[in-house]
């Protein structure tokens, strides 16, 4: 658009010409020459250019640019408009020339890349990560405050120095070459790089490296920064965790299995050996249960205290679990482990406090020697724990080397388990039953039912292996009931073919006895199958009656039913005479182990005639058990004991052969004593 205005008086302005274009755009037609901006213009248009035409007349026709508007079919354009001056002779501004250009699209333009620059700049001033620009050479060109943030340094101290100098010596040669690598136009990161703070401290730090690329050419590099500090503590802490355990801090058995692996896939497995020692703190359940587990733990931890004052390189300490340690001892020999093991046996001679308490916890030890004991951790941790099982079931407080064959027993006794919890549904049990003969009499009216198993994968199993594994695992409980509903079946049925004047006793475990429901569960027994109660005795060992608080108010209710008690084993316990005080007891029988030597040991025989003559005195029967021989028959005869039972007189025997040779003919043959 093209304008001549002739300066007038005032001043104002007045249109001598405008070009075809000039018309168009600025909305004014050809009757608008000869008038004023303010003749033809709306008020604000008119009002600019009149300022704009004024001050460029002030300053004496200077250079002048401005911007305008204009309108064209209802759309806003942007133009830009220079004024130059025509002069008279005198040099007075006569005339002015306008000229607009059309700048709309320049304008557009020039606002995305400043609104793209504001995106930009948005992103780095506002972004939570720190961000360096950085020449080639490490020296720093720009940051956002987060950088400044981050390192505690002012913008202004950052810019110029150098990135390295914030680099930890740890890290600087795998952060240079990062940068160096990002030179050569890579985008890469690393997830671990430790930048020191103003204040001296070690950031940890994910970063970030970008090429800066202007027109193919390499400028520069930004350097994104995630302070990852706090999420790096956590993770180390969530490590420490996994690999330690939280009472004691001692490494846990995940650890031990890495370090196991670890020792047994080096290049050097086959030159050194190692041992395993397993190590459990003796009664350690016993001290729990009695003092409380706050008590337990501190004492834990202080056993884990002690073990680590050995730990070493060579040496490490871990918890399996409960009161269980293992210690690794690596690069050594059979010779120096048995030093090792007689240390930690003097340790814990040291007697432990808690609470001004003092407290003495022996260790039992089991060791297992790579190569010779295994080759992988399975069989190494195996066999070191058998060897422990070994120590534990000789008297414990010592230790043993694993030894082959070890294994085989154990075995042999956790498939019998797995057998023995199945006998009952697979109706693989069976009872037998010895008679007590009366010494005076011959007659057998009192019987002992006797449990007897026969495996059909295992072939008989002794009861002297069974029962004693029953009584280990808590299956003595669920067999001892099924031999009161058989012995109460089996009453029942030999009632049934007109049998009677007989009693039979049958063994209750220490454990079955404690059950809170005992004295219910045997009547319940009696009444389904319709046993008088004279029918029926329980024996039970002297262990039973120890807590004499719980085991009494159970005989008491036993008796109240009306069922004979015997103590069996009699005179191989504690305190045997305060439980015949204190205990409604009916028989006593004397253990085999004073019968066995009875003709020809002098104390078997005077031990064995005091509980007869205790058990007349306290008006109580007395019954001889393990009877083998005439003599021994003899003198328990002469001696006034009641009644025997033993090989001497019969074997146990089933059922059936029972009803033949007893209860039909229940006067015995009696041997003729010399």
């Amino acid at each position: 658009m093209v304008f001549i205005m002739k300066v007038e008086e005032g001043p104002s302005y007045r249109y001598l010409f405008a070009n075809e274009t000039g018309f168009i755009r600025a909305g004014i037609s050809p009757d608008s020459i000869g008038k004023t901006f303010q003749d033809v213009l709306p008020p604000i248009i008119a009002e600019k250019l009149q300022k704009e035409y004024t001050r460029f007349l002030s300053s004496n026709g200077a250079n002048s640019v401005f911007d305008a508007s204009f309108m064209e079919e209802g759309k806003e354009f942007f133009g830009e408009t220079v004024l130059s001056a025509v002069r008279d002779a005198t040099g007075a501004i006569q005339y002015i020339v306008a000229i607009t250009r059309d700048i709309t699209d320049y304008l557009l333009e020039k606002n995305k890349i400043i609104e793209s620059g504001q995106r930009y700049r948005s992103i780095v001033d506002h972004n939570m990560d720190a961000i360096f620009s950085i020449a080639l050479d490490g020296q720093i060109l720009e940051s956002n405050p987060a950088a400044a943030k981050l390192t505690g340094f002012r913008e202004q101290q950052l810019i110029g120095s150098s990135i390295y100098d914030l680099v930890s010596d740890l890290d600087f040669a795998g952060f240079k070459a990062l940068v160096e690598n990002t030179g050569t136009g890579q985008s890469l990161e690393s997830l671990d790089c430790r930048f020191t703070h103003r204040k001296g401290h070690l950031l940890t730090l994910h970063i970030k490296t970008v090429p800066i690329i202007v027109f193919g050419e390499m400028k520069g590099i930004y350097v994104i920064i995630r302070d990852i500090s706090e999420q790096s503590k956590n993770v180390e802490m969530i490590k420490y965790m996994a690999f330690h355990d939280q009472l004691t801090g001692l490494l846990n058995r995940r650890a031990l299995l890495d370090k196991l692996n670890e020792q047994l896939f080096s290049p050097s497995r086959l030159e050194k050996e190692f041992a395993l020692i397993s190590i459990d703190l003796d009664r350690f359940k016993y001290l729990n249960d009695s003092l409380g587990h706050l008590v337990g733990d501190e004492i834990l931890k202080k056993a884990a205290s002690r073990l680590l004052e050995c730990q070493n390189d060579s040496c490490l300490v871990f918890r399996q679990g409960g009161d269980e340690f293992i210690i690794l001892l690596l690069d050594t020999t059979r010779k120096a482990t048995t030093f090792f093991a007689q240390r930690i046996m003097s340790m814990f001679k040291r007697s432990f406090y808690f609470n001004s308490q003092e407290y003495y916890i022996s260790p039992s030890i089991g060791i297992s020697m790579y190569p010779n004991d295994g080759a992988d951790a399975e069989t190494l941790l195996k066999n070191a724990d058998e060897a422990l099982y070994r120590v534990k079931d000789r008297g414990r407080a010592h230790f043993q080397f694993y030894r082959t064959g070890m294994n085989s027993s154990l075995t042999n006794i956790l498939s019998i388990e797995t057998h023995l919890r199945k006998a009952i549904e697979k109706k693989e049990l069976s009872l037998h039953f010895q008679p007590q003969v009366d010494l005076m009499t011959g007659e057998a009216t009192s019987f002992e039912a006797l449990l007897r198993w026969t495996s059909k994968e295992l072939g008989p199993i002794s009861p002297g292996v069974f029962i004693p594994l029953a009584e280990d695992t808590g299956l003595i409980v669920p067999l001892g009931n099924w031999v009161i509903e058989k012995a109460c079946r089996q009453i029942k049925e030999w009632k049934r073919q007109g049998y009677g004047g007989f009693r039979l006793a049958i063994n209750i475990s220490p454990k079955q006895l404690q059950q809170p429901n005992f004295p219910a569960f045997l009547k319940a027994a009696m009444e389904r199958h319709s046993i008088d109660p004279e029918y029926l005795e329980i024996e039970i060992t002297e262990s039973s009656m120890q807590n004499t608080e719980e085991a009494a108010p159970v005989l008491k209710s036993i008796k109240s039913i009306g069922v004979t008690v015997s103590v069996d084993d009699f005179g191989t316990g504690y305190s045997s005479l305060s439980y015949l005080k204190k205990f409604p007891i009916d028989v006593l029988k004397i253990d085999q182990s004073f019968v066995k030597d009875i003709s020809e040991n002098a104390k078997d025989a005077a031990i064995a005639s005091a509980i007869i003559h205790l058990g007349k005195s306290l008006g109580v029967e007395v019954i001889a058990e393990g009877v083998e021989t005439a003599g021994q028959a003899e003198f328990l005869a002469m001696e006034g004991c009641h009644k025997a039972q033993g090989f001497y007189f019969a074997r146990p025997v089933p059922a059936r052969e029972l009803e033949e040779a007893y209860l039909k003919l229940p006067q015995l043959a009696l041997r003729e004593y010399s």
